[in-house]
């Protein structure tokens, strides 16, 4: 029999059992871009640098796509049996590809790239495989013409719904191992409801409903014992006892403390934010300085610091009347507000009266308040990725300092000039870019290294004067110190001014963290 002979065996199939066939298209787009996306935030959140790691996952994703459609041309019969066979094997391999990445990237994280291509390239031609198939079926019974159209129009409209409920539902309702075993599921249920429906085209449907009838038990089985594989996963990826932790929609949050020494430490996305043991050395380095130079320090506007430990130390200044702090994750400032140890450490700042919270993104509200202050702090994260680097760009520090009376003074966290030393001085360049003036200066930080911070002021910026009593840490002395920058981390001869119409910074970024 040829291929065309075996096509044609599809042309008496009933409107009923060709509609399964049509929403099978839907669900199983919905399933491959899910994948995709599960893949790339996870490499995102392990290897930073979201738009290279989702660059990579989308082209080479595509690529396996074509080389699965490609291999359609080899099966000549059985198409319906073929497409459940693709179905169960892109349950197993997709519903694993998460929580196997993350027990990758602590054990071997030289293998992590390999690894991560392997689940792309394979998951890819699988689903590469499946639209061929169902289109042949359905063209034997309508034509291509109709065929073509029927299946790529719910492959588009089922990709949309995937692509819109991973970062609305499955993200932050499943977590992203949860996402992978629910999606993998999907798969198997698609094999189950055609060998049930279409079991008169099959050649061996009992062989295919055992075999569903395992995949679906393991899977169902995996994702009853989610929450403990995920433990285990994050017990690799964390040194410490994990006692707190939360997928939002924007991060994922981990709290980790060692009893024995007492060691509280929150992590963002696997990235260490803060230790108990030396987070005082950091926050006292960040709110200190800028706090102390002269002028009034009535009004303050914290950028970033959902966890309170910098608002504990700006509420050491009696003046201080009014802090609005913008934090875009809800969950994070909730931490700050409500996780005892938590609360404990940062002295129950954010409960402060002068204390106001905003929940949104620090860009839009710089663009909708009409607030001006004395005092801008901003304690992003490293800018890791092109979401970030916008909040490092002139036209972002162009907008505070509209939002700055004539004596205010702002200061920002800007990452290692020793891992990252292009990083931190671009950063300076780009605030003097707009300022016109910056200081600079760096401490020693046991869990995180040398760290740096960069100071402007709409004037001429003074000295820090009159730090307050029982300080652990900064002090004149130390201030002075802090600004000398020994030959090794002392500014390059070429920096760049990261802009959101140029956005270098990220890329430098990534470039500095590779030692290049």
């Amino acid at each position: 029999m040829t291929d065309t002979e075996s096509d044609a065996a599809y042309a008496d199939l009933p409107p009923a059992k060709a509609r399964v066939l049509l929403v099978s298209i839907l669900i199983v787009a919905l399933c491959g871009i899910v994948y995709e996306l599960i893949i790339g935030t996870v490499s995102s959140y392990l290897m930073g640098n979201s738009v290279y790691q989702f660059s990579l996952t989308i082209g080479f994703f595509m690529f396996a796509m074509g080389v699965g459609s490609y291999l359609t041309r080899f099966i000549g019969r059985d198409l319906i049996q073929s497409f459940i066979v693709v179905e169960l094997a892109l349950a197993l391999v997709g519903g694993l590809c998460s929580i196997a990445l993350f027990l990758v990237f602590p054990a071997a994280p030289w293998l992590y790239q390999t690894v991560m291509l392997g689940f792309i390239f394979v998951i890819g031609a699988l689903v590469g495989l499946e639209i061929p198939l169902l289109t042949r079926v359905l063209a034997a019974r309508t034509g291509t013409r109709k065929s073509i159209a029927d299946v790529m129009s719910l492959d588009y409209v089922g990709a949309l719904i995937g692509a819109v409920a991973f970062p609305l539902f499955l993200l932050p309702t499943l977590g992203l191992i949860s996402s992978s075993f629910a999606i993998g599921l999907i798969n198997a249920l698609v094999a189950l409801v055609n060998i049930l429906w279409l079991r008169d085209r099959l050649r061996s449907p009992k062989k295919l409903l055992l075999a569903t009838g395992a995949v679906i038990l393991t899977l169902m089985l995996l994702t009853l014992m989610a929450s403990r594989i995920t433990a285990y996963a994050q017990s690799h990826l964390y040194f410490d006892q994990i006692v707190w932790k939360k997928q939002t929609p924007y991060q994922t949050l981990v709290v980790t403390n060692t009893w024995q020494r007492g060691d509280l430490r929150l992590f963002i996305d696997g990235n260490l934010q803060f230790s108990e043991m030396d987070e005082r050395r950091y926050h006292e380095a960040l709110v200190h300085p800028v706090m102390s130079m002269p002028g009034r320090v009535e009004t303050v506007l914290v950028l970033g610091g959902g966890d309170g430990l910098a608002m504990r130390e700006i509420l050491k200044y009696p003046d201080v009347k009014q802090v609005d702090l913008v934090d875009i994750d809800p969950e994070m400032t909730g931490l700050g507000l409500n996780f005892a140890p938590l609360v404990r450490l940062n002295e129950a700042s954010l409960s402060d009266p002068r204390v106001t919270i905003y929940n949104e993104d620090a860009f839009v509200f710089i663009r909708r308040t009409r607030q001006r202050y004395d005092r801008v702090i901003v304690d992003f994260p490293d800018p890791n990725n092109e979401a970030i680097s916008k909040l490092y760009s002139e036209e972002f520090y162009a907008m505070l300092r509209a939002r700055m009376r004539g004596n205010a003074v702002m200061v920002t966290q800007s990452s290692s000039p020793f891992f990252a030393r292009r990083t931190y001085w671009s950063i300076a360049a780009t605030i003097e870019s707009v300022f016109g003036n910056n200081s600079n200066y760096q401490i020693a930080i046991p869990s995180f290294g040398v760290w740096g911070f960069n100071l402007a002021a709409l004037k001429t910026p003074g000295r820090p004067a009159d730090f307050p009593a029982g300080l652990s840490f900064i002090s004149e002395a130390t201030y002075a110190a802090a600004e000398v920058f020994p030959p090794d981390i002392q500014r390059p001869e070429e920096v760049v001014v990261n802009s959101i119409m140029d956005p270098k910074l990220y890329q430098q970024y990534e470039k500095d963290m590779r030692g290049r």
